[in-house]
């Protein structure tokens, strides 16, 4: 081992003659540093490189060897410094004590140079074990964490292209599900504190929610493009079927479920939102017509903000509706087809529904795409 790699040794006494002992003893197999008193001892071991392992006298002024370890303990950027107290106090209350406050070993004075030696290179040996594994954990940690954050991004990428999936096929403007996700992150927040929402809406909730929303119209994959593409009004048995979009993506969501073989607690929630989001507070909505707090929060929360991004994005068959005008229709609705909180959060978030919009807005050229495929699909020009 180079001179530059040995192991640093701290040696701290308040009398020289022992200091001189030790570092002659040392100092042919360890880079070696000397303190006189505690807080020298404790400047050093806090400087760079600090030493590997500390040799402390206990019997000093001012601060004794106790008060020393105890601080050196006490403190994340010393505490695995393995020290070996080397003192004349020989008494067992006196090994007792220096061992519960933190130090590996107690060795008394006066010493024997091949028991010191033998110690203080077992105790170096056992610190390199311990930096290595805790080294090791550290990385294996960070590993975790990165591969974690790799396999959520390509679940959100994967959950992106599904919905866009959907939404190629649908009239809607190409960025609706930014803007419903956004909106729905807003009026989650602003009610996670409401004594009515509290107990649903915590910070994973809340991820959970906006993870999951952009699958809300996943089923509309399964509604014809005649009824789909239509840009007038469905009849009777044509919003029937539209209805089922529903159903088709509660569906296929649980078929997920199902491959995976485990329970996954966003794919729960995406669920209920494709299920839930056509319900109405009065129980005039669709698949099962339920009403007020039967309907699931999530559904709740993305009903209005699928209205309100309805209502305001233009499709090729309409202009979209100004803000103003698409607040009062979300107001109107108040009490029967939207909970009245939600709205009176979504009143409260106007300015932030608004800047969502303008930052998240479609251009010219995807309502040109959107007109394109329409008109391939159901000859509508």
């Amino acid at each position: 081992m180079t001179e530059d790699m040995r192991p640093i040794i701290l040696v701290v006494d308040d009398t020289p003659d022992n200091l001189k002992i030790m570092s002659a003893l040392l100092k042919d197999r360890y880079r070696i540093k000397i303190a006189n008193s505690g807080e020298k001892a404790l400047s050093i071991a806090l400087s760079d490189p600090a030493p590997d392992l500390i040799l402390l006298d206990i019997m000093m002024p001012e601060m004794d060897g106790y008060d020393v370890c105890r601080r050196l303990k006490a403190d994340r950027r010393t505490g695995d410094i393995p020290v070996i107290f080397l003192t004349a106090k020989a008494e067992v209350a006196d090994e007792e004590n220096g061992l519960k406050l933190g130090a590996v070993d107690y060795i008394t004075k006066p010493i024997s140079p091949p028991i010191v030696l033998a110690r203080v290179e077992t105790h170096l040996a056992l610190k390199a074990s311990s930096d290595f594994l805790r080294d090791k954990a550290a990385y294996l940690e960070a590993e975790v964490a990165r591969r974690t954050r790799e396999i959520t991004a390509i679940q959100d990428v994967t959950i992106l292209t599904l919905a866009s999936l959907a939404e190629t096929r649908d009239s809607d403007t190409g960025n609706h599900i930014r803007r419903t996700q956004h909106y729905v992150n807003e009026l989650a927040n602003k009610l996670k504190d409401h004594p009515r929402f509290k107990d649903h809406l915590d910070e994973a909730r809340i991820a959970m929610l906006v993870k999951s929303a952009p699958l809300h119209d996943i089923g509309k994959v399964g509604i014809p493009d005649r009824i789909l593409m239509k840009p007038g009004r469905f009849t009777a048995e044509e919003f029937e079927i539209m209805k089922t979009h529903t159903t088709l993506g509660r569906d296929a969501i649980a078929h997920a479920e199902e491959a995976l073989g485990i329970p996954v607690a966003f794919l729960a929630c995406a669920k209920e939102i494709a299920y839930g989001h056509q319900e109405k507070w009065d129980g005039s909505g669709y698949p099962e017509g339920i009403e007020g707090d039967h309907i699931p929060v999530s559904a709740r929360l993305m009903a209005v903000a699928d209205v309100y991004d309805a209502l305001i994005s233009r499709r090729v068959y309409k202009d979209g509706m100004p803000h103003e005008k698409a607040v009062g229709v979300i107001r109107e609705g108040r009490g029967s087809h939207f909970d009245p909180d939600i709205v009176d959060a979504f009143l409260a978030l106007e300015t932030e529904f608004l800047a969502i919009a303008a930052r998240y807005s479609d251009g010219d050229k995807e309502l040109a795409r959107k007109r394109d495929y329409l008109e391939q699909a159901v000859g509508t020009p």
